[in-house]
């Protein structure tokens, strides 16, 4: 069952077009991963599809709900984790949670029975009496998260969730999530950091100037850069040009350019030595050839052609 559906969505500030024509759907117990450098349109999707901007063009179902038709039930579906914290400092672990069920519009008594279910859950029954400002980060983020399950929303938006916290914290959200996932939620993540995306998300989208440039399994963004035959060069290039060198736009598609490495894609699925032969016969001076598989690193860098985090 489709939780998430968004068709077409488009939204421009003046002259600026912040997301244009982005289509996707998420399915029951999976986690769609949304990733794309800053600037890219992300907040902007997440902010359409729950709500808080209303698009120019295009159309958001939650649950088979049109959002806008019926804003209040489509809300009651979803769970929204900003990436900045919201918490009151002041108040405990228990009462953060209970407050934000009530606002979610829970009975007191509900509230704090699902409270105290929250806190076993997210493994911080023991802390949850003490005031939030005395919390680490990694807990911080828990609390934050559990915030936005008080009702048990079917689809949850997860804005980078684990930004900023050390990696046992992080790796205990990421088991959290997946224990999410494995109940039947469907969750629409950001991230920065691609190793979450490989390892968590069952599909990933690309999106860079607004626009979705592909979308699939891990399996299939891989495919798009010739799966096996992707080769990482060591040597001098800060003033190489391989556009201009002779066949070899024919053979390869690069990925990465910098002054001491090149990442390069066979356009062909021939054998691996005779690739590496033609490399090392290269106009330019060649310390390491490595064949490699490729990352999502290296299919993110082919489509936008620029870091994640740029």
């Amino acid at each position: 069952m489709s939780l998430l559906r968004v068709d077409r969505l488009s939204k421009s500030f003046g002259q600026l077009r912040a997301v244009d024509g982005v289509s996707f759907e998420i399915r029951a117990g999976e986690i769609y991963g949304l990733l794309g450098p800053n600037g890219a349109g992300k907040t902007t999707t997440i902010s359409m599809v729950c709500g808080l901007l209303r698009a120019d063009f295009g159309n958001v179902h939650v649950g088979g709900l049109e959002f806008w038709s019926d804003a209040r039930a489509a809300r009651r579906l979803m769970g929204v984790v900003p990436q900045e914290i919201a918490l009151y400092e002041e108040l405990s672990g228990r009462e953060n949670l209970e407050f934000w069920g009530r606002l979610a519009g829970l009975p007191s008594r509900e509230a704090k029975s699902r409270a105290v279910e929250l806190l076993e859950a997210l493994t911080l029954t023991d802390r949850g009496n003490d005031a939030v400002k005395k919390y680490s980060g990694g807990m911080k983020r828990r609390i934050n998260i559990g915030c936005a399950l008080m009702h048990r929303p079917k689809l949850l938006l997860l804005d980078e969730p684990t930004v900023g916290i050390d990696p046992q914290a992080r790796a205990n959200i990421l088991e959290f999530v997946r224990g999410l996932r494995d109940s039947g939620t469907a969750i629409l993540y950001t991230t920065h950091y691609l190793e979450e995306a490989e390892t968590l998300c069952s599909r990933i989208g690309v999106i860079d100037h607004g626009k979705l440039l592909a979308e699939g399994t891990l399996a299939d963004l891989r495919a798009g850069l010739g799966d096996q035959q992707t080769y990482t060069l060591e040597g001098a290039f800060a003033d190489a040009q391989p556009e201009a060198w002779p066949g070899f736009t024919s053979q390869f598609r690069i990925i990465q350019q910098t002054d001491r490495l090149l990442i390069v894609a066979a356009l062909n699925h021939g054998e691996p030595a005779e690739a590496i032969k033609a490399l090392l016969a290269l106009p330019v001076r060649i310390d390491n050839v490595a064949l490699k598989r490729p990352t999502l690193n290296d299919v993110f860098l082919h489509l936008t052609g620029r870091e994640l985090r740029e």
